[in-house]
């Protein structure tokens, strides 16, 4: 049974602008995911968007803010940043994130929430298990899945399944 975390007022503004580049990556023919660095007064720092659909597999947002961060923020300053995600970061962002000492992780839809959808649609599961970043990044303080953008996101990759 899912457990639903209730975002802020900003919290929420910031997974609605994942979602939107979710989309945007969806239009342009990439798999539907879209992430925000956030810092501590809650200026929007660096975002990005799936870019998975030329062959590299490791295009993920999550694992380009956690690139962008190392090159441009101190330590202190990654790990009091957030990173907002339209999914949770799979094995590969979860350690990238962990690795460079970012923050917090508010998601709108978990792994978990994905991994049901796909089966439902009989979607072949990848080839890196679907582990939550907890269990890749012990201790990381991690919110979400949202009940209120649940729905959209699963629109979304229902979208690119065809579906």
């Amino acid at each position: 049974m899912t457990t639903f975390y209730d975002p802020s007022p900003a919290e929420l503004h910031h997974l609605r602008r994942c979602v939107d580049l979710a989309r945007t990556a969806l239009d342009d023919g990439d798999e539907p995911f879209g992430s925000l660095l956030v810092d501590a007064e809650g200026r929007v720092l660096f975002e990005d968007r799936n870019r998975v659909k030329d062959g590299d597999a490791t295009r993920h947002p999550e694992f380009e803010i956690a690139r962008w961060a190392a090159e441009h923020q101190t330590p202190a300053e990654r790990a009091a940043s957030t990173v907002y995600t339209s999914g949770e970061h799979c094995p590969m962002c979860a350690a990238a994130h962990g690795w460079v000492g970012l923050g917090r992780i508010v998601y709108a839809t978990s792994s978990e929430q994905l991994s049901q959808w796909l089966a439902e649609w009989d979607v072949p599961a990848g080839p890196v298990a679907a582990l939550p970043i907890p269990a890749v990044v012990p201790g990381l303080d991690v919110a979400g899945p949202v009940a209120e953008l649940s729905g959209e996101v699963r629109a979304l990759h229902a979208r690119l399944q065809g579906r």
